[in-house]
């Protein structure tokens, strides 16, 4: 098939680059022209495990193609997939303004039928808006003749975990009103994933799935947290909850780890986005809502803790923060706990030195330039009075802290992801702390 991609962010180039895997020809197109131009010139903008080599290979097969004039990619194309960002409003809500400007540059350049398909995660109704928006603007051309549908095909990508899950999807949900719209699609998907994992439904349910299913998700991560702060105040362990519960088949091991809360680009603001849409309908999203209190609340855990060991005041202090991005395997520090805690400690006089083994030059862009950065591990503990531990990179899983303790002026840890193990930090002679294992500071100078 021929496909059109605008957007080449994420999910755009992430999607792009693997329809071209599977065999299409792929054009994929973006307003910045500065982005553009590195990926015509082998740059992939992005971090993402594999997908440079693979941008590379299906460019040099001629599969894969990049551009910023609209028109390139609409040029015989049987589908064309909006991929940009809906970052949050200031409310809240979705902010639509990237697909609307994409819809209107396909609309004004649109001159054969054509199937226009919404990976953004959009509320509810996004998809009867654009479409008669862009029926508006091919009337105006006089060119109403033209057929067209938007169709809704969300996705679920993992970052850090794109290609696999984009190559070998759990399932594909697709919004389509028509069955002619619905047989393109499963056409293009069937390389992907077997039919029974192609799921057919209206485009407003396909719209209200992406935000249901992060929610979710992330209200098993909100409802974890709450029980490891129980947890705490009774003297039990969160893992051997974890256990317990990840037995019974009905509720599963995923998205169970107790910790110092989610971050990413996906989680709070589509919880946030699923509280607007409710409420738009006069509904109290109550439990939504209460995943994201949940949520903020646990993002303030790692520095409340080191207040209790430490202190409101902490000048003097050298904090090592273990972990930038919002998660492993990935450089996106969006709604990140390490920004949560690092502008916490820098309030309370401390100084703040940090690594990442992928995020430090996002950092950069972010953080307060009085953050400093160590090249490696043992740099950034060498000298510090306690470390803090917020990204579950594998890095920090293997780490020898017989070594790195020998390093450090004060043996202090602070685990919010819960890596390492009690008994062994403890027979190293660490002050060890983490997450609802009853091992959290009671209150020292």
């Amino acid at each position: 098939m021929d496909i059109c991609v605008v957007g080449t962010g994420y999910v755009g180039l992430v999607t792009g680059t693997c329809f071209a895997e599977k065999g299409n020809k792929v054009c994929c197109v973006d307003i910045d022209e500065e982005r553009v131009a590195k990926l015509k010139g082998g740059v992939c903008p992005i971090y993402e495990p594999g997908l440079g080599e693979l941008i590379e290979k299906n460019v040099r097969a001629g599969r894969l193609s990049f551009s910023t004039d609209i028109k390139d990619g609409l040029d015989g194309t049987q589908l064309c997939f909006i991929a940009v960002g809906t970052p949050p409003a200031d409310d809240g809500r979705a902010d639509l303004a990237q697909v609307l400007a994409a819809v209107d540059g396909i609309a004004s350049a649109l001159t054969h039928s054509c199937r226009i398909v919404v990976k953004s995660t959009v509320p509810v109704g996004t998809g009867t808006l654009l479409c008669r928006r862009i029926k508006n603007h091919l009337r105006e051309r006089g060119m109403e003749k033209i057929d067209l549908e938007v169709l809704s095909n969300p996705e679920f990508l993992k970052e850090g975990m794109a290609i696999e899950d984009c190559l070998h999807p759990d399932r594909v949900v697709i919004g389509a009103a028509s069955e002619e719209a619905r047989a393109v699609m499963r056409e293009l998907y069937l390389p992907f994933a077997d039919e029974s994992r192609i799921i057919f439904m209206d485009p407003a349910s396909a719209e209200i799935t992406k935000y249901a299913a992060n929610t979710m998700l992330a209200a098993r991560i909100s409802f974890m947290n709450e029980i490891a702060q129980l947890c705490d105040r009774v003297g039990a362990d969160v893992l051997s909850v974890k256990r317990g519960m990840a037995s019974d088949r009905r509720i599963g091991e995923f998205f169970l780890d107790a910790g110092c809360g989610y971050g990413g680009s996906c989680f709070p603001k589509d919880v946030q986005a699923l509280c607007c849409i409710g409420e738009a309908q006069g509904l109290d999203m109550t439990m939504a809502s209460a995943v994201g209190k949940v949520n903020r609340k646990q993002k303030q855990q790692l520095h409340m803790m080191m207040r209790v060991r430490f202190g409101a005041e902490m000048e003097g202090l050298t904090a090592a923060i273990m972990g930038l991005s919002f998660k492993p395997r990935t450089d996106d520090m969006r709604e990140a706990p390490s920004r949560t805690l690092i502008h916490g400690l820098l309030n309370c006089g401390a100084s703040v030195r940090a690594y990442d083994p992928i995020a430090m030059a996002e950092a950069k862009k972010l953080l307060p330039s009085v953050v400093k950065y160590a090249p490696d591990v043992e740099t950034l503990l060498s000298g510090a009075d306690c470390a803090a531990i917020v990204t579950e990179w594998q890095e920090f899983k293997d780490a020898d802290w017989q070594r790195l303790g020998a390093l450090m002026k004060r043996k202090i840890v602070f685990d919010g992801r819960n890596i390492c193990d009690p008994c062994r930090m403890r027979s190293l002679g660490f002050e060890y702390y983490c997450i609802g294992r009853n091992m959290t500071p009671k209150g020292r100078g």
